[in-house]
């Protein structure tokens, strides 16, 4: 790969995404730690480069383009916006790892498009137009169905916000839809505070707190372990269809008429399954062969944490090694998260053209 090639390559990705009506960006290289760790956790700091400065404070160098293109449609005040960008973003990686710490990535990125099933057809049908030559495999999925499965299960507000918050992480997510179905016990340690907790009697403060959090946030916290063991399990039917929801890999329409079978014990899911279904009604529309589309249950729970609708990615099946060439998905809560009135609708996604030059 030359650096000519490359150039080219990017040069052609951007063209396509200005003729969509995207408009060329470049959001900043240094942003607010503060931010990204406000919307990732700690856990950003495990992946991405930090830095100090004596005024802006801990800063990072930018580990996607998402969140700074949403920052600047936000602090622009428009209430629609198409953007393209290009340009490289900075990854820590595992010691042995082969993949690169600074990598370019193009992008295009839709806000405030409440036709929302429109968007969602023509962003993915774009990126497999610029794609095509490649022939690759695209993988879809929809994490807003999974949302909509927890938030209806039959079970306290605590332990659904707890679900909620590890979606992202499926080993802690499976732990937790474990305990709280009653097929594993709560944790020694846990189990010991709770019925420790159960046996004291609230006293006055008597002494200085120690730490940072006060005596009625410990005891509002104890009282909230003491709440989760003594709630009801979640139903163990319920339970199955989670994780049916989960190792679900189909075809698009068998896909859709397992979640729709679903969605009758569920009722819950039924508005985000029949997005679902618009979706694909959409998408064949627009020429895309939704009989030969791929749908994963759990597609984009470990790489793509601020997405919450559908998601999507393209694969070389010659070089499964290989990370995918493009990803991308809905986003519409990023927008509230960032500090917007509300969540807008938005979608986007970036090719990688270095694995695209790998690949030819």
């Amino acid at each position: 790969m030359t650096e000519r090639a490359l150039e080219a390559e990017l040069t052609r990705i951007a063209a396509a995404f200005v003729d969509a009506g995207a408009e060329m960006v470049e959001p900043p290289v240094l942003l607010s730690a503060r931010s990204l760790l406000d919307l990732y956790g700690e856990d950003i700091r495990g992946r991405a480069y930090t830095t100090r400065d004596p005024l802006a404070g801990e800063l990072m160098l930018r580990p996607d383009f998402t969140v700074p293109v949403a920052q600047m449609h936000l602090d622009m005040g428009r209430e629609v916006g198409r953007y393209a960008y290009s340009g490289k973003v900075f990854r820590t990686q595992e010691t042995g790892a082969t993949r690169p710490s600074e990598y370019v990535q193009v992008g295009f990125e839709v806000f405030g498009d409440h036709a929302r099933h429109l968007a969602d057809a023509e962003v993915f049908s774009l990126f497999s137009s610029v794609l095509e030559p490649m022939r690759l495999r695209a993988a879809t999925g929809d994490i807003g169905v999974l949302m909509a499965a927890v938030l209806g299960l039959s079970t306290t507000d605590t332990r659904k916000a707890a679900l909620m918050r590890h979606i992202w992480r499926p080993y802690r997510f499976r732990e937790l839809l474990d305990r709280f179905g009653g097929r594993s016990p709560i944790p020694t340690a846990r189990a010991e505070l709770v019925e420790h907790a159960r046996r004291i009697e609230r006293t006055p403060e008597t002494g200085p707190v120690i730490g940072l959090r006060t005596i009625d946030e410990i005891e509002a916290r104890v009282q909230t372990l003491v709440d989760d063991a003594e709630a009801p399990p979640i139903p163990s039917n319920e339970v199955s269809l989670i994780e049916e929801i989960v190792n679900l890999r189909e075809m698009a329409p068998v896909a859709l008429s397992r979640l729709r079978r679903i969605a009758e014990s569920l009722p819950g899911t039924a508005p985000a399954v029949e997005r679902f279904a618009i979706r694909l009604d959409t998408l064949e529309a627009n020429g895309v062969d939704t009989s030969a589309l791929s749908f994963e249950g759990s597609y984009g729970r470990t790489t793509m944490e601020y997405y919450d609708g559908f998601v999507f990615g393209f694969y070389s099946d010659a070089r499964p090694d290989l990370p995918p060439v493009a990803t991308g998905g809905r986003y519409d809560a990023l927008t509230r998260a960032l500090g917007g009135d509300g969540a807008a609708p938005a979608i986007g996604g970036v090719v990688r053209p270095a694995l695209m030059m790998e690949l030819s």
